[in-house]
């Protein structure tokens, strides 16, 4: 049996086992399984690895970067970007990892850009944060981190923000789990009323499907995507650096 899982903390709402057992079951792959480790600290992955039928693992909220520190080597895209996602079991025993999330995030936001999503803000500081700003820098867009605390010269605070930051940065990602099943009346604390038709907001929650960030900016105009098809790809992308 090869066995693969996720690793996070209050992840129960998780769609990855269903998805990789729904992809198995059509592709006719025998013999694997997937199982959602939810886990206060990121050091009981050492208690889940000495199952030695584990090949593989996504890594979710918080533990990204708390992760690297316990792997043996880091792929040069992953390094970079100062995050990872997948981690890769190799026939030795030792751990590689990967960062899917900057393929996931980037096919799937590539098709709603206009010209004038020249410029974004990223709502969060975390480990997806760093995936969708390396996925930025590489299509071209300028951006600013959001936070409760100011990071630097590139970055807001939420009481920052106004009309000005809406309209010079169109596109608006939320990196930050708010809204996430089932605490689903939350969102990030931006000035929605002055969202428009220009603004593209895309949330990198999946579950629900649609947000209340997403329903507060389509009910001023803005394009929204959810995270569900980043899901996907970032799941594919792991299985592809699995095998």
């Amino acid at each position: 049996m090869k066995k693969y899982g996720l690793i996070g903390r209050n992840i129960s709402y998780s769609f990855s086992g269903k998805y990789f057992a729904e992809k198995w079951e059509r592709e006719g792959v025998k013999d694997c399984s997937y199982t959602i480790y939810d886990i206060e600290k990121v050091e009981e992955v050492k208690k889940i690895l000495e199952d030695h039928e584990i090949k593989g693992l996504n890594v979710t909220i918080p533990y990204k970067l708390d992760i690297m520190p316990l792997l043996d080597d880091i792929s040069p895209e992953a390094r970079e970007i100062g995050a990872v996602n997948t981690v890769k079991v190799m026939e030795d025993g030792s751990l590689v990892g990967y960062n899917s999330d900057v393929y996931g995030f980037r096919s799937s936001l590539a098709p709603y850009l206009e010209s004038h999503h020249n410029r974004a803000l990223i709502l969060g500081t975390g480990g997806a944060s760093r995936a969708v700003a390396y996925a930025l820098k590489s299509l071209g867009i300028d951006f600013f981190y959001v936070s409760r605390e100011k990071k630097g010269e590139d970055s807001f605070t939420y009481d920052e923000l106004g009309e000005a930051h809406i309209k010079h940065c169109p596109l608006i990602i939320n990196c930050t789990p708010l809204g996430t099943f089932p605490a689903v009346d939350n969102c990030p604390a931006i000035p929605y009323q002055c969202l428009g038709e220009e603004n593209l907001l895309f949330d990198l929650v999946y579950n629900p499907r649609e947000t209340l960030f997403m329903k507060k900016g389509r009910e001023k105009g803005a394009v929204t995507v959810g995270g569900y098809t980043m899901l996907q790809l970032q799941a594919e992308k792991s299985w592809e650096i699995w095998q």
